[in-house]
């Protein structure tokens, strides 16, 4: 029995190797995004600065892995049988909530999601314990779960929701009235005066967050100090005008600003101090050199600084990511891998040892600490579910239009035009000289973009991407200080929201679509408090109910779900690569366009008969799950048709003036296809909706009839295919000339059934179903054969 724990023990490592996969995919989006949206650098380079700052976090991390061993519960109250299915359960929910949302390219929030996970888990076996002692009640829980600190945490997520956004506006708002979009004109001295702020902030944020009170910074301060203890009392009496002795008594009531040795008799100063203590002194030094240093870079080396702080801020978000997060991923493990070597010491049964030794604070081996940086690198390197995850947050803050992923609600209609009301009434307030100056300021440049068509904008300039690492950093390195629980999650995706807000990048024709997408992800965010919440604790009691065979039984289905999870995610990228895939045009001149058209009228018409096909086919099958598919397949169809239709006014704006009769054709060609479309619709539709609701099969005679139709569809769709597909538009009259075939077939079969109706017909939902296709399949071919017409007449 007692291997069972070493078993445990072994799951828990392999779990923190997979809760590390699944964390960085989803975090990477809190330190890449600006820099990503902003293209200041090759994403080679961002991935190799954001590389090195996991790694520097992860070997910093050491001393923040105390939230898993007593922060959410107190670890004295429970045996060492009870932590153990506490510590499965948590890891178990942790990756597969993780992954989940993964899955969807929604960033949540890992340290959240952790500390629900550890509390959810708590509380069950509490409950359990408290349900078997007929000497304890519900209110004896307090006992046993951290309540004060769940609060902070709940207080917490909440808080920095709010105040990032905010800042993140407020501050974006007042760099681009200063700056405007045309930063890169402005005098030398303003970038300087920029960078030395930004640098400053970013600087101080990565000592403050990353490496501030750990280990290895008090080392080489007490190296340092011990090297030239003469020298530092030389510094005391100048600088605090006391003696030694005086230092001394001072660094007794003073215990986290000096250390000292009573025995040798010297002073150290340990570093964690002397942030917290000289705040200003460093921040001004600090801002002095940076300034200075920005315009010697700047004015003589010709050095971007926007580039620079880009660079200095992704290395600092990525090591503040690494060094406080890491806890998330293998916090647990390691309390787990701790508590079973204090256990199996002990000599006492499971059942028996009292856990009091997590409540003690232990250091993490570094060997440890190394394998889980390298392993989070690989990640950010490997997993494309991470620059999916980095999508989405791209996408909602990006300039301009953008393929939008949310669809607007009640709300986020509500908040836009309580915002736009908001808007034009402090515009009435406001002098119009002011308003003139803001709108001057935010008033875009006109860029003339290149022909070639793989170039692509950044999602923002590089004022924003550097504001909202700046920000980030500061908000983040405050809270720190202020031993404020947050989640950097949190911080980096508000900020940015924020600062697209202030920026005018949420313009009247994205505004809903962004709102929509802000409100989902932070509604994801409490969905993951309260699914790790819930999760965790039913796992907790499955584990507790089962023992060893329900573990087993529950990591084979956390196997299963990552794998179809991973199966599933792979199959809608591949469909998203489809050949087929409708392309918007980007040619400027006519004959362009007619190019770019025969290539989506193939892939329209190749697609288009595989789904009259497939509705047919099934429908004489009466197979529901082929229908269902077919009807994603037209849904997938139309919503291409519709990105190609918002790309319209963009298309018109592109073309030369020798060409702007293209414009009249290429507008007519979406209506055919659009008509097309709502044909096959229908087809597809109504096929499953009979079929769904377990309508009676159609008759011989009517499957008989549709066949026909059927080859004969599939013939004309395969004639216009290898037209357009080879250029032949020679051969479009010839396929011109079976119109009238077609519409006598169709129209032969329509007499044929009304026939059948009023003698031998008994079923309204069949008759129904079968004039709805044949009616449809006339219209399919009206329209297909107005765009073949069309395309013919401006060859």
């Amino acid at each position: 029995m007692d291997n069972i724990y070493l078993l445990m023990v072994i799951a828990l490592a392999v779990l923190a190797i997979a809760d590390l996969v699944v964390g960085v995919s989803n975090d990477a989006v809190n330190f890449l995004n600006s820099a990503i949206g902003s293209k200041a650098v090759s994403f080679r380079t961002i991935m190799i600065v954001a590389s090195v700052g996991i790694a520097a976090g992860a070997i910093f991390s050491s001393g923040l892995m105390e939230v898993a061993r007593k922060g959410i519960f107190n670890p004295s109250e429970f045996y060492f049988d009870e932590i153990m299915i506490i510590f499965m359960a948590v890891m178990i929910t942790d990756i597969l909530l993780l992954d989940f949302f993964n899955t969807l390219g929604m960033p949540t929030s890992t340290t959240v999601s952790i500390v629900f996970n550890l509390l959810g888990a708590a509380v069950c076996i509490a409950l359990i314990k408290i349900g078997g002692d007929q000497g304890l009640t519900f209110s004896d829980l307090g006992n046993y779960i951290n309540t004060k600190k769940a609060k902070e945490i709940i207080g917490g997520i909440l808080l920095s929701v709010v105040i990032a956004f905010s800042v993140g506006a407020i501050v974006q708002f007042i760099t681009r009235l200063l700056l405007s979009y045309n930063f890169q004109k402005k005098a030398k001295w303003v970038g300087a005066l920029f960078g030395g702020i930004a640098l400053t902030a970013l600087l101080y944020f990565i000592f403050m967050k990353g490496i501030k009170g750990t280990n290895y910074a008090k080392a080489v301060v007490d190296i340092l100090y011990d090297g030239g203890a003469s020298g530092l009392l030389s510094w005391a009496n100048e600088y605090l005008g006391t003696t030694y002795e005086s230092v001394k008594e001072l660094a007794k009531a003073q215990k986290d600003f000096y250390k000292i040795d009573a025995d040798a008799g010297i002073m150290k100063l340990t570093l964690r101090g002397f942030l917290e203590t000289n705040v200003l002194l460093i921040v001004s030094v600090g801002f002095v050199l940076c300034s200075a240093l920005s315009y010697i870079l700047v004015n003589f080396f010709k050095v971007n600084i926007y580039k620079l702080i880009i660079i200095i801020g992704t290395f600092g978000l990525a090591l503040a990511f690494s060094g406080n997060d890491l806890v998330n991923f293998i916090g647990v493990p390691i309390a787990g891998w701790q508590s079973y070597e204090a256990w199996v010491v002990s000599g006492v049964p499971a059942a028996e040892f009292a856990m009091d030794g997590l409540a003690k604070k232990s250091e993490t081996p570094v060997l440890l600490l190394f394998l889980a940086g390298g392993i989070m690198v690989l990640t950010l390197w490997l997993s494309k579910k991470a620059r999916y995850v980095a999508d989405t947050e791209i996408n909602l803050s990006r300039e301009g239009e953008a393929k939008e992923r949310f669809k607007p609600n009640f709300l986020s209609r509500g908040i836009v035009r309580l915002t736009v009301l908001t808007s034009q009434g402090l515009a009435a307030i406001t002098p119009k000289p002011a308003m003139k100056f803001i709108n001057k300021q935010f008033e875009k440049p006109v860029i003339e973009l290149p022909k070639d068509k793989t170039y692509q904008m950044p999602a923002f300039d590089m004022v924003r991407a550097a504001v909202n690492l700046v920000v980030a950093g500061i908000l983040i390195s405050i809270a720190t200080s202020m031993k404020l629980p947050l989640s950097t999650t949190y911080v980096t995706f508000m900020v940015a929201m924020g600062t697209s807000l202030a920026d005018r990048a949420w313009g009247t024709e994205s505004a809903v679509y962004r709102v929509a997408g802000v409100l989902n992800v932070i509604g994801g965010w409490f969905m993951t408090a309260i699914s790790a919440f819930i999760a965790a604790a039913t796992v907790a009691f499955l584990i507790n109910l089962g023992g060893a065979p329900m573990i087993a039984v529950l990591l084979l289905v956390a196997v299963l779900l990552l794998a179809r999870n991973t199966i599933s995610y792979r199959k809608r990228v591949k469909a998203d690569k489809v050949e087929d895939s409708l392309k918007n045009s980007e040619s400027s001149s006519i004959q362009g366009v007619i190019e770019e058209s025969a290539d989506n009228i193939k892939s329209f018409v190749n697609r288009g008969n595989k789904i009259y096909t497939n509705a047919v086919e099934s429908l004489v099958k009466y197979d529901l799950p082929a229908l269902k598919k077919n009807k994603s397949r037209i849904d997938k169809l139309d919503a291409e048709l519709e990105s190609l239709r918002d790309n319209i006014f963009y298309f018109i704006k592109n073309l030369d003036e020798s060409s702007v009769g293209a414009s009249n054709f290429y507008i007519n060609i979406l209506g055919y296809l659009q008509d097309m479309s709502q044909s096959l619709d229908y087809i597809s539709k109504a096929s499953h909706k009979h079929v769904n609701n377990n309508h009676k099969k159609l008759r011989f005679n009517q499957i008989k009839d549709l066949k026909e139709i059927e080859e004969q569809l599939n013939d004309l769709f395969g004639q216009i295919k290898k037209a357009f597909s080879d250029r032949e538009f020679d051969h479009i009259d010839a396929i011109l000339n079976e119109k009238q075939e077609l519409f006598n077939k169709v129209n032969e079969k329509i007499d044929k059934q009304v026939a059948r109706t009023r003698t031998e017909e008994n079923s309204p939902k069949n008759t129904t179903l079968y004039f709805g296709l044949l009616l449809e399949t006339k219209d399919l071919i009206t329209a297909t054969m107005n765009l073949l017409e069309t395309y013919r007449d401006h060859k």
